[in-house]
């Protein structure tokens, strides 16, 4: 079975993580810009970007944090296919440290 098919978690490959960093990304770059363009009418004065700015801030770090989670993610299962040199996902031996790394990236992610 190709390593990208197999099931990594309940109904997820590693094929759907992949695709689901792109499309996080891609629809976080098209929301940050429908928000930009909602706030910007607001802003009249330097008083107002202070207050606006920081909240678009926020939210583009929010997103990016999201993404490295699941990067991060799909980097350790990279690693352990590859070491494995097999398909079988009940065959990988991930160290300790490793199964900490994924289960830390897990719970970032359900956040």
């Amino acid at each position: 079975m190709d390593k990208e098919k197999q099931e990594i978690f309940e109904g997820k490959t590693f094929e759907d993580i992949l695709q689901d960093i792109y499309n996080n990304s891609k629809r976080k770059e098209t929301q940050i810009q429908i928000l930009i363009t909602e706030l910007k009418p607001m802003i009249k004065n330097i008083g107002d970007a202070v207050i606006i700015v920081p909240l678009i801030k926020d939210y583009m770090e929010i997103a990016v944090k999201n993404d490295e989670a699941l990067i991060k993610m799909a980097a350790i299962v990279e690693r352990a296919q590859q070491r494995s040199g097999t398909s079988d996902i009940n065959s990988l031996m991930l160290t300790d440290v490793e199964k900490e790394q994924l289960m830390a990236q897990v719970v970032k992610v359900g956040e």
